[in-house]
């Protein structure tokens, strides 16, 4: 009966202890069983005889004792909480946490962030995971304080692909010319006798009527200019001293001037077109295509001469650009996240019984260099229209002196799954840029934890990056660990030791961001438990009770 009272008072105490964790994080409920204690033999059995049958053994119970108190590790219900920090566990596996150096394991997966955005328990142990490099690729070789810098971490992201959409117009003309331009007749004399040439040192260039037109330090802008209608940024030129020594010994020359102007137009010559000096007279000729028509007058060429401005060139055009082109302006970013805005011309360049050809011209102005021109390609398409080949789809943009990377290379993407580009026949062609992969500037504003642990960083941007993964501990025996207060457990020799694997391998679960896991403790259960226990204690009293009575038969017969 004593024995009875001792294992229904555990019985209490467990059931009791399950009750009051009923609403702790992930708090597993304990089991207890209980086995009979050794029994007084009063007599030993005896085997069958021939003469006789056997008998059994004669035994008195000693009461119970207390077998073991099992922790039920089964998952809890989950409960979503909206907060990023919190995390539950779907699965066997525990959380590794670090607290004055040494490791510990948990279910509960409620934590918060410290003043150094490390992710702790409520009791402030640290939680361990894998870091990240400095290109945000996991690595996971060794285990440390998983850092969650809010409001801290910043990045930016350099356009590294740019894709397309759109319709060029199949029906519009080839282009067989470039716009022309040119300039009066110059001279190398003030007696307007000798024409100049490329050679010729700008401050020796003259009029006809035979007025110095350049000096030394004077400051040529080339301002409003235009492209196919659009304005092209505003650039200088400095005029150099004549007949220097060392590696410009011929100074600055109309061969300079010209090599000035062909950048800034952004005249692709490999193509088509370019500058040249015949007679005196400079001649500009652009690209074909009426998005690359070239359009300068007088006084967008000025010339700054000791405070005094002139326009010492008169151009006049002498053939318009032709053939089907659209222009389109679309914004990429550099390492450091700075736009950039690059302009992209598509040309109708031929047709023939296999299809359409067009060529692409790709200029920007935020080229670090004067030149404006960045590639060219070519985009052939069937006689359905239906792109089949693209040459050259990549470009290239300087960045020298802007502390970016430098050059940077950009993919232009004519066929994708967002919408590929077509050559049909239209009223007119138009193509867009409908996405590109760069980013400006963005600070690190929410995250998320996915199932196999990944801890996805949100920027303001709308960058997504993996910042670390929280990797999961499993244990062959979870019922060998050794509880030691706050959620917290440690193995022990009938544990094993842990063995750190990835979430939703290795049979650990997976991770669920957002959410908590909760008690699994069956209130029912316990109170069943509750009055089994009570009506095991009355019974075993009303024992005691008993012998008491018996006990006091004896001594009345005695006396």
């Amino acid at each position: 009966s004593l024995t009875g009272l001792t294992t229904s008072s555990h019985m209490l105490s467990v059931a009791g202890n399950n009750i009051a964790n009923v609403n702790t994080t992930a708090y597993k409920r304990s089991r207890i069983s209980f086995q009979t204690q050794i029994s007084q033999t009063l007599a030993n059995g005896s085997a069958p005889s021939q003469t006789s049958g056997g008998t059994n053994p004669i035994q008195i119970g000693m009461g119970a004792q207390l077998a073991a108190v099992r922790r039920d590790f089964s998952s809890g219900p989950l409960q979503l909480t909206g907060v990023s920090t919190d995390v539950a566990l779907e699965g066997p596996g525990f959380f590794i946490v670090n607290t004055g150096g040494t490791a510990y394991y948990t279910r509960a997966g409620s934590f918060s962030l410290d003043r150094d955005f490390h992710l702790v328990t409520p009791s402030g142990a640290k939680l361990q995971g894998y870091g990240v490099d400095e290109n945000f690729n996991i690595n996971a070789t060794t285990l440390g304080d998983v850092t969650i810098p809010l409001g801290a971490l910043r990045i930016a992201e350099a356009t590294g692909t740019v894709q397309f959409s759109g319709n060029l117009n199949a029906g519009g003309d080839v282009a067989t010319q470039g716009s022309i331009l040119t300039t009066q007749t110059l001279y190398a004399d003030a007696t307007a006798t000798t024409t100049a040439d490329a050679t010729t040192n700008l401050n020796s260039i003259y009029d006809a009527a035979g007025n110095l037109l350049f000096q030394t330090g004077d400051v040529i802008t080339l301002s409003g200019a235009a492209k196919g209608g659009a304005a092209l940024p505003d650039r200088t030129f400095e005029v150099g001293p004549a007949n220097t020594t060392g590696s410009d010994a011929n100074g600055t020359t109309m061969q300079d001037l010209m090599d000035f102007l062909q950048a800034v137009l952004g005249i692709d010559t490999t193509i088509s077109g370019g500058l040249s000096m015949a007679a005196g007279v400079l001649t500009i000729e652009g690209n074909g295509g009426t998005a690359n028509d070239l359009d300068i007058s007088d006084a967008d060429f000025v010339v700054n001469s000791g405070g005094v401005t002139s326009s010492p060139l008169t151009f006049s055009k002498d053939q318009a650009a032709d053939g089907e082109s659209v222009r389109t302006i679309f914004a990429a970013f550099d390492s450091l996240g700075n736009p950039m805005n690059v302009e992209l011309t598509v040309v109708l360049e031929s047709k023939g019984n296999s299809g359409t050809t067009w060529r692409y011209y790709a200029q920007s102005g935020d080229d670090s260099d004067p030149a404006r021109h960045l590639g060219t390609g070519v985009l052939s398409f069937d006689t359905q229209g239906q792109l089949t080949a693209i040459s050259d789809d990549s470009i290239t943009i300087d960045r020298d002196g802007t502390g970016a990377i430098s050059p940077q290379t950009i993919t232009l993407s004519f066929a994708n799954d967002l919408g590929s580009v077509t050559a049909l026949a239209d009223q007119q062609s138009q193509i867009a840029a409908i996405s590109q992969d760069g980013s400006p500037l963005g600070t690190l504003q929410d995250f998320n934890i996915t199932e196999d642990g990944t801890i996805q960083g949100i920027f303001s941007n709308g960058l997504l990056r993996d910042l670390g993964r929280i990797p999961v501990a499993v244990f062959v025996n979870n019922e060998g660990l050794e509880e030691v207060g706050g959620s917290l457990f440690r193995p022990s020799a009938n544990s094993g030791e842990a063995t750190v694997v990835t979430a939703t391998t290795g049979g650990s679960g997976r991770l669920i961001g957002r959410a908590l896991e909760l008690s699994n403790v069956d209130l029912a259960d316990e109170f069943i438990n509750l009055i089994n226990a009570s009506t095991g204690f009355s019974a075993s009293s009303r024992v005691l009770t008993s012998s008491d009575r018996l006990l006091q038969e004896l001594i009345a017969t005695i006396r």
